[in-house]
This record gives structure tokens, C-alpha cells and sequence, in this order.
């Protein structure tokens, strides 16, 4: 089925983010975070990106929210094109998209009351009166799962998970259509990670959200997308729904990571698929397919030219020579 503009509400075309490094002896070196990007997040749904730690997902999304400027590409919210977006226009737009941060603890001021954090960005947006604004923030923590009596405390008064919910509500507290969850879950204890994301998914569906869920972890997004974009040194080398890449992953680096994830039915399990060698530097990555030097199906094809995202139906798509034919 062909994805109408209307239900898209992100759209990421040829989008780069390349980092110029300083003059050594052998010249000048560009490291390429993000490389190439092309992908959609349709209304109402969880954008899942998964990858090992320098793969670029951190980066994606702090260009996408306009933390960083993006080498070239463009970036659609709604048809509007960020990248084109400054000043007061870009203010105005960041009301729909926000971000949650990795630690909770870090994001917030450690010298604002709850209450000053939660009221900034009404302030800031002039967003109701003063009785309105208090209202939407006891509103809010109510929702987020936490007493409004919180609000004159201070962050370091509060436990990691509590923090969380903090940020969470920060993030809610414009009324965004799209919000950035960048490892919200990695710095939470196990029992902790299970309420946020179950929070978060209560959240979606009282607030009508679209997620873009970052995370290295493949059994929190297994439990929280629905599709998966997996990413291998700045680049995509797959996508597809969350239950079709668990269940036949196309992309070698794809089965490697679902292999590892841990199994706690009492069915057999998968053979674990160990990945030979270390994460190439981005500084000098692999010619051809970047993970040709990891890959135990390697062929000479994919030492010399790059694979491009191949769509084997509308829903699926993998960068792999294996799949290019088919």
C-alpha cells in the first residue's frame, strides 16, 4: 500500500551530517556520521533505530531537531522544511517536535524547581496565562505519574526513573505531534525501564504522539516499535516492521544483533551470530558495503561498491548485494 504525504509526518531525504577534521599528513578527513539518509515516519507510530554505539543515531537526531545543521538533505515536518526554518520560524515549529534525552539526570537544570522547568517553555512560547500555565503542568505530572506536591523539589531529589518522567513531561508540556526519545530507557535500572516504556506507550495513545525511539537495546524496541531502521556506520542497512525483521532479518549485521538478544521463553534458542572484529573507524571507513570487513558472507563485490537501499516490497528494504537481485 502506497504512503499517502498526509500520513507522513516526518520525511528525511538524502539527509548528511558530515564532521571536517583537521589536516594531517595524508590531507584532510571528513567523518561522515550520517551518510545518506532517506527514510519516513508515518502519524501515530514508533520509529525504531537501532545500532551499535557510533553508528550515527545520537547525530541523526539532534540534526532533525535542529541541534545540529545538516550537511546537506532535507529535513519535512508536515511538509515543512526544517532546514530551511531560523529564528522565530524555527522556534514556532519546535513546538511540535521535542526530545527526551538519554540521562534525566544531565537534561535537567539542577538549580530549577520541577515547577520552573515544566512552566519555561509555556513561558517562553507565551503559552496561557499564568492560572493556565500551572494548570497544564499539574496536569501533565498527573499524567506522567507523579504528584503535583513534586513540583517545588528539586531534581537531585528525585530517582533516576522519577527524573525520566520529569523529562518526559518537559517534552509533553508543548502538546508536540513528534517527539525524539533518544536511549530513555539506557540509564534506568531493568524494573524502571519496564514503567517508562509502558508509561510511554500509554502517553502515544492519550496524546496521538509519533515516536522516533533511539536505542542499542533490540528487546526494548522490539517491545516498543513498530517499524525498525537499523544503522551501521552512518548509514541505513535495513528497515521494516518490527515483527518482520525479528522474524527474517535480511541484513547479516541485522541477524547478528537479533541473535544476541537475550531469550527468556522456554522455546530453543537461535544460534548466537558473533561479529568478527572491531567497529571500523569513522574517520577512514571501509570502502564499498561499510560492514564488508565484519561480514561472513563477503564477496569482492562488496569491497569495491557501496549497496544501496533496496526496497523488496513496499514495507522492506535492505542495503545488501545479497538481496540486490532478488
Amino acid at each position: 500500500m502506497k504512503i499517502e504525504d498526509h500520513e507522513v509526518i516526518l520525511k528525511v531525504n538524502d539527509l548528511k551530517k558530515y564532521y571536517p577534521m583537521k589536516k594531517n599528513k595524508a590531507g584532510s578527513t571528513v567523518v561522515k556520521a550520517v551518510d545518506n539518509v532517506n527514510f519516513h515516519i508515518k502519524k501515530g507510530e514508533t520509529l525504531g533505530i537501532v545500532g551499535e554505539s557510533g553508528c550515527g543515531k545520537s547525530t541523526l537526531a539532534k540534526v532533525i531537531i535542529q541541534l545540529l545543521e545538516a550537511t546537506e538533505g532535507d529535513i519535512l515536518l508536515e511538509g515543512i522544511p526544517l532546514t530551511d526554518c531560523k529564528g522565530t520560524k524555527l522556534k514556532e515549529i519546535r513546538r511540535s517536535m521535542q526530545m527526551i534525552f538519554q540521562d534525566p539526570y544531565a537534561s535537567l537544570n539542577p538549580r530549577w524547581t520541577v515547577e520552573r522547568t515544566l512552566l519555561e517553555p509555556l513561558i517562553v512560547h507565551k503559552i496561557g496565562t499564568k492560572d493556565e500555565r500551572k494548570k497544564i503542568i499539574k496536569n501533565i505530572m498527573r499524567d506522567v505519574g507523579l504528584d503535583e506536591s513534586y513540583l517545588s523539589r528539586y531534581p537531585h531529589e528525585f530517582s533516576g526513573g522519577q527524573r525520566q518522567r520529569i523529562g518526559i513531561a518537559r517534552a509533553l508540556v508543548l502538546n508536540p505531534k513528534l517527539i525524539i526519545a533518544d536511549e530513555p530507557v539506557s540509564a534506568l535500572d531493568i524494573s524502571v525501564q519496564a514503567q517508562i516504556l509502558n508509561l510511554l506507550k500509554d502517553l502515544q495513545e492519550e496524546y496521538d504522539l509519533t515516536y522516533m525511539f533511539i536505542t542499542h537495546d533490540l528487546s526494548v524496541v522490539q517491545y516498543i516499535a513498530d517499524r525498525i531502521m537499523v544503522m551501521y556506520l552512518g548509514r541505513i542497512v535495513e528497515i521494516g516492521s518490527t515483527e518482520t525483521i525479528f522474524s527474517k532479518p535480511l541484513h547479516p549485521y541485522t541477524e547478528a544483533l537479533i541473535s544476541a538478544v537475550p531469550q527468556v521463553t522456554e522455546e530453543k534458542s537461535k544460534e548466537r551470530i558473533i561479529i568478527k572484529g572491531d567497529l571500523p573507524s569513522p574517520t577512514s571507513p571501509p570502502t564499498g558495503c561499510h560492514f564488508h570487513t565484519r561480514c561472513p558472507f563477503v564477496m569482492d563485490k562488496c569491497k569495491i561498491e557501496r549497496p544501496e537501499l533496496h526496497f523488496t516490497n513496499e514495507s522492506r528494504a535492505v542495503a545488501c548485494h545479497l538481496h540486490s537481485l532478488q
